[in-house]
């Protein structure tokens, strides 16, 4: 490719089908910018507690080339997604809502092998393998997946007390107290 040469800018589709299937491998640029709603993302959806109105992420993405000294120009895809989804909290075992706001820069190469050799020290942008089929939506699943907290809980002090985390209640609001068994045995042995 001429360094000097202008390419084409491509503007993507909104629509998260038109995301399964962007060829990287010709000479253009793209940009785009869409909202994918939670069942958008299959594995995303297995993961969340419920689903609510304005769950999803607004995603924005452009690829520019960067010149590299000694080689071709590198071709760089940045990504930007912003969102709510809704989580089971570990503490309270109710709902609840994660905010992401993830920015992300790849660059994309020609295969496997090139991935690979990557240095693993470059924490500001990763590898993408380019194909004339990428799946950009996979891609954006795939960094919200990896964004979501390991374990999920509300801010602290917003809680509500489980009841079958502290035991359960009877009317008075006392705590249900079971019968020791082993006060059972002693009974039952006394009567024998």
């Amino acid at each position: 490719m001429n360094r000097n040469q202008v390419l084409p800018q491509v503007q993507l589709s909104a629509e998260a089908i038109a995301l399964k299937k962007v060829d990287f491998c010709v000479p253009q640029t793209y940009q785009g910018a869409g909202f994918l709603v939670i069942t958008d993302m299959p594995r995303l959806a297995k993961e969340v507690a419920s689903i609510n109105p304005g769950d999803g992420f607004a995603w924005q993405m452009e690829t520019h080339f960067e010149d590299s000294p000694g080689s071709e120009p590198l071709q760089i895809l940045d990504l930007v997604l912003n969102g709510r989804l809704h989580l089971v909290c570990q503490r309270c075992l109710q709902d609840c809502a994660i905010d992401l706001d993830e920015k992300r820069r790849f660059i994309l190469v020609a295969s496997e092998a090139e991935a690979d050799a990557y240095p693993l020290e470059d924490e500001e942008q990763e590898p993408l393998v380019a194909s004339q089929h990428f799946n950009l939506l996979e891609t954006m699943e795939d960094e919200v997946l990896l964004s979501l907290p390991l374990i999920p809980k509300h801010p602290e002090g917003f809680c509500e007390p489980h009841a079958t985390v502290f035991g359960f209640e009877d009317e008075d609001g006392a705590l249900d107290e079971r019968e020791n068994p082993f006060k059972v045995l002693k009974n039952m042995k006394k009567n024998s």
